[in-house]
């Protein structure tokens, strides 16, 4: 039949499209999740960070709440947990930098983004910092055996990241 093309490899083709069928699949649905709404203006604005919803960090509550949930550990009794930060809580907040020029000065004028809802006016937050912790102090009434000591310098390791160089167990009455 002259003038009427035939797809080559017909069959290799096919072949491919079966050795590699769930992974087309898993491609597919993929782009098709990508392509979703997300789900209005409220979500958008709660991705944005808006200052309306924020949760503040309260050292005094994570060392009260660190303290009783060591005092369940097996052997530990009465303890007490004092942290020591490095900075408190930062906001960082979108803003919108423009620069004027004139002659040989220069002036740099940032003004924060608000975002205009029902209520007011709120900032838009681009990410929290929470403090980095310093040190710690735990002083507990099992710190004289060392396998509760290994512990506790452990848990308080994992809840803050801190090194066991700057986790001190001491002994309580």
């Amino acid at each position: 039949m002259k003038g009427q093309w035939k797809w080559p490899e017909t069959a290799k083709m096919w072949q491919f499209l079966g050795q590699y069928k769930y992974v087309l699949i898993v491609i597919a649905v993929g782009i098709a999740l990508l392509l979703l709404p997300s789900g209005g203006k409220k979500r958008v604005a709660e991705e944005a960070g808006i200052a309306g919803a924020q949760e503040d960090f309260n050292l005094e509550e994570l060392e009260t709440k660190l303290s009783q949930t060591l005092s369940q550990v097996e052997g530990a009794g009465q303890v007490t947990v004092t942290l020591t930060v490095k900075s408190g809580m930062e906001q960082v907040l979108a803003s919108d930098r423009s620069t004027s020029v004139s002659g040989d000065n220069s002036t740099v004028d940032d003004q924060t983004v608000v975002l205009s809802t029902g209520s007011g006016e709120e900032a838009v937050l681009i990410t929290k910092r929470y403090p980095t912790f310093q040190g710690a102090l735990v002083v507990c009434q099992g710190a004289d055996n060392p396998e509760i000591r290994l512990l506790i310098t452990q848990a308080v390791a994992s809840l803050t990241g801190l090194g066991s160089d700057r986790i001190t167990v001491c002994k309580g009455t």
